[in-house]
């Protein structure tokens, strides 16, 4: 086993009365793994993003990054090792440089490496003026699996040690999909969390974790996930069927 990076131990959140959001978690990802956490909606999954990143604290349990309780740490210390990706986050009014820069210098290779593990770089190639493209508000001008991708570029150039991908690949063909997951499991040192509702998402990842009702109803890789755990079976076959 690596070094554990983050670890929940019997984490609950509760938002008041007895229904619980996430109940008695145990969860870890250690360095350079690639993690995945299956869950549909109302499972707890958008709960744990928001224990790791410390948006909020757990009613009961701890919440531990590099062994040490998250309460204790500084939250631009955490956050500066955290690129999230996050399903529903739009860009802005600009250039493509501007969107997936913000700010920062970065040679003209650096970007396009991220543009390549992002599976961005085909469709930004198509543009005479490449990242200096302009951006809508809101990215208006691009697709949805487009507007994905350069956001999952966005957070390779950030060069984080930690990924977390909520339902971020979910507007891509299983194709690409599956193209962006292998290019970032390539990334030397860096761990990924990929949370989907897509078990073909996630299933080459490391380890799953199935949520369910905000609990964990199981914990493995595909093939045993596949004979242990019904949520996991059920949904993997309804999507591949």
């Amino acid at each position: 086993m690596g070094e554990t990076i983050f670890e929940l131990k019997r984490a609950s959140v509760s938002y008041g009365g007895e229904s619980r959001a996430l109940d008695g978690i145990d969860f870890h990802l250690d360095r350079g793994e690639r993690i995945g956490i299956l869950g549909g909606t109302g499972s707890g999954k958008s709960t744990l993003i928001g224990l790791l990143m410390r948006f909020l604290d757990p009613s009961e349990g701890e919440v531990l990054y590099g062994g040490v309780n998250l309460k204790e740490l500084q939250l631009d210390q955490l956050r500066a090792q955290v690129g999230l990706v996050l399903q529903s986050k739009e860009l802005f009014k600009g250039t493509i440089r501007d969107n997936i820069c913000l700010g920062r210098e970065y040679s003209e290779q650096q970007i396009k490496e991220a543009l390549r593990i992002a599976q961005a770089e085909e469709f930004v190639s198509g543009y005479p003026d490449w990242v200096d493209h302009e951006v809508e508000e809101g990215g208006a001008n691009f697709s949805g699996g487009q507007k994905q991708r350069l956001l999952i570029a966005r957070a390779v150039l950030s060069h984080r040690s930690i990924l977390i991908l909520d339902d971020s690949t979910s507007a891509l063909d299983y194709k690409t999909d599956a193209k962006v997951r292998s290019a970032l499991s390539k990334i030397d040192g860096v761990s990924v969390l990929l949370i989907s509702q897509r078990a073909t998402s996630i299933k080459d990842c490391d380890r799953i974790y199935v949520l369910d009702g905000g609990k964990l109803v199981g914990v493995g890789k595909h093939d045993e996930l596949l004979s242990s755990c019904r949520v996991y079976r059920e949904t993997f076959e309804a999507q591949v069927n």
